[in-house]
């Protein structure tokens, strides 16, 4: 059954009235992030949009058996016809449903809760994917050239591997956030948890021919650290076709995605004896359980070449 979008051509609909409600409950109350925030409007977006077109337009009227029909239709979606909706995002939406039903119930004196007892499908646990440190220092050397664009480019991967920032971080990053030099950086990471993170000398030369050479010929009109060559902050997205652009250049555009460098940053730490407790602050996580997936990454490519090399593997 394929939902479309009708919000160019209808009004606002009670259910997506009570959405809004709890979307600004969870952004002024709760102090979730914007991303996360824009994240649940688009999963609850899509179940009002179901839940319409079985009839139901408004939330008081839903039942434990239409929430599980859409878990089912959420698992046999196909994004443009092609591709089925990743197990994780099946798992955040229904996390997302649920919440907005026990808002509803806790806030709103809602008679009943309907997805209270629907599992969220259980995704599995998917090893980050990291490239080897000769793949990392190709893609590095990429941005040839010395204008504005590919001096910026070679600082923004230096430091998404040299820091391990996300691509958020770093694009919302400004000057003052950067110490030239004692070669560390001001990161305000997800929950707008701040960190300081150190780079190291190669990041440090990029940065210095990038703020020297680089950003003032784009005439920037903003203080971020990373502007595009009309002078605006760089966004997301326009860093990420930057980093696809140049891992297409030396054949690793296969197997790129915005937290590559980062995942491959912390898998070189490890490999090189960090400690995971190290490690776990230098990516801003909150808890060392996250962190400590990139130890089972470092075992799963010992055994990798065990099972290569070895006669009795």
């Amino acid at each position: 059954m394929p939902v479309r979008d009708h919000r160019a051509d209808r009004a606002s609909s009670p259910i997506d009235g009570a959405v809004e409600r709890f979307l600004r409950h969870l952004r002024v109350e709760r102090g979730l992030a914007r991303a996360t925030v824009e994240a649940y409007r688009r999963d609850l977006t899509r179940y009002g949009r179901y839940l319409e077109q079985r009839g139901i337009s408004a939330l008081r009227d839903v039942r434990h058996e239409d929430v599980e029909a859409f878990v089912g239709w959420l698992r046999d979606l196909r994004i443009d016809d092609a591709q089925p909706l990743a197990a994780r995002s099946v798992t955040r939406t229904v996390v997302a449903v649920r919440g907005l039903h026990r808002y509803l119930r806790a806030e709103e004196g809602a008679s009943g809760d309907p997805a209270a007892s629907v599992p969220a499908p259980a995704t599995g646990r998917s090893l980050p994917k990291a490239l080897s440190v000769e793949d990392v220092l190709d893609l590095l050397g990429a941005p040839t050239g010395e204008g504005p664009a590919a001096l910026r480019d070679r600082v923004a991967l230096e430091l998404l591997y040299g820091a391990g920032l996300r691509i958020s971080e770093l694009v919302g990053a400004d000057l003052d956030d950067v110490d030239a030099v004692e070669r560390l950086i001001i990161v305000r990471g997800k929950g707008d948890r701040q960190r300081i993170v150190p780079f190291g000398e190669p990041a440090a030369e990029a940065l210095d021919a990038w703020l020297v050479r680089g950003r003032p010929l784009t005439a920037p009109r903003t203080p971020a650290l990373l502007v595009n060559l009309r002078g605006g902050r760089l966004s997301r997205q326009g860093l990420w076709k930057v980093l696809h652009a140049h891992a297409s250049a030396v054949g690793l555009d296969g197997r790129m995605t915005p937290h590559t460098l980062r995942h491959s940053y912390a898998t070189h730490l490890l490999d090189g004896g960090a400690d995971v407790r190290a490690v776990q602050e230098l990516l801003g996580h909150a808890s060392v359980t996250t962190t400590q997936i990139y130890t089972l990454v470092s075992r799963a490519a010992l055994r990798s070449v065990y099972a290569r090399a070895h006669p009795r593997a």
